[in-house]
């Protein structure tokens, strides 16, 4: 446990260890949780006439997939920062899961996948992502909160390269286009995981909640910190 500390602790200060690890572990359980609940419920179809409209594109899986590193880096970035700023951010993190989660089991939504017929690389990925993942958990899409939270969590950040932070703004509008164009999500998807992150960034940083996150925080960094010692 030691040797595992000291190497994260390389990477992110120790008190921005349980807010990343957290992160990760309060996101698969709503996402994941939620669908155990409510997968057999009924869920309502929101696509409207334009999202029916756009094509399907299975090279923009690359994106899709490929945005985990992102997300991963901009999260490490974003827990290198200082201690308020971390907490504030990751309040705003959790609010927003837990905004998740009520629309998951209070509003279930789904979409209307293409049929896939052809035996392309592209096609046969698609196939097994739809395979593995259900047309459910929809709205708020948590891809696009996330990649959002990965630009409005670094931007105008002095110790990020402007350079940088326009580039999360790209990717995280590629991501945004990925989710449609794969037949993932739909346009209100989109905007609804958009919106909640603005709307949750803004509750972190203008109020006192994060007072609460903080003082949890504080108690487990004070753990890392002794067996860091030890």
């Amino acid at each position: 446990m030691k040797k595992i500390l000291k190497l994260l602790t390389k990477v992110i200060p120790p008190y921005g260890i349980f807010p990343v690890i957290f992160s990760f572990v309060f996101n698969c359980l709503v996402y994941s949780g939620s669908r155990m609940i409510a997968g057999n419920w009924y869920h309502y179809n929101i696509e409207s006439s334009l999202d029916r409209k756009l094509p399907f594109i299975p090279q923009f899986l690359i994106v899709y997939f490929g945005c985990y590193i992102f997300w991963a880096l901009n999260y490490i970035l974003i827990a290198r920062q200082d201690k308020k700023s971390v907490y504030q951010f990751f309040t705003a993190d959790f609010l927003s899961r837990c905004v998740c989660l009520a629309f998951f089991l209070l509003f279930p939504t789904t979409n209307t996948r293409p049929e896939i017929t052809g035996s392309s690389l592209w096609n046969q990925a698609a196939m097994w992502l739809y395979s593995v993942d259900a047309a459910d958990n929809l709205f708020p899409s948590i891809h696009c909160l996330v990649s959002w939270f990965c630009y409005i969590g670094i931007r105008g950040r002095k110790e990020i390269p402007v350079w940088y932070q326009r580039t999360s703004l790209g990717i995280a509008v590629l991501v945004f286009i990925s989710t449609l164009l794969t037949k993932q999500h739909v346009l209100i998807d989109v905007a609804g995981g958009v919106l909640l992150g603005s709307v949750c960034f803004q509750i972190g940083k203008k109020t006192r909640l994060y007072c609460i996150y903080a003082k949890i925080g504080g108690q487990i960094e004070s753990v890392i910190r002794g067996l860091l010692k030890g």
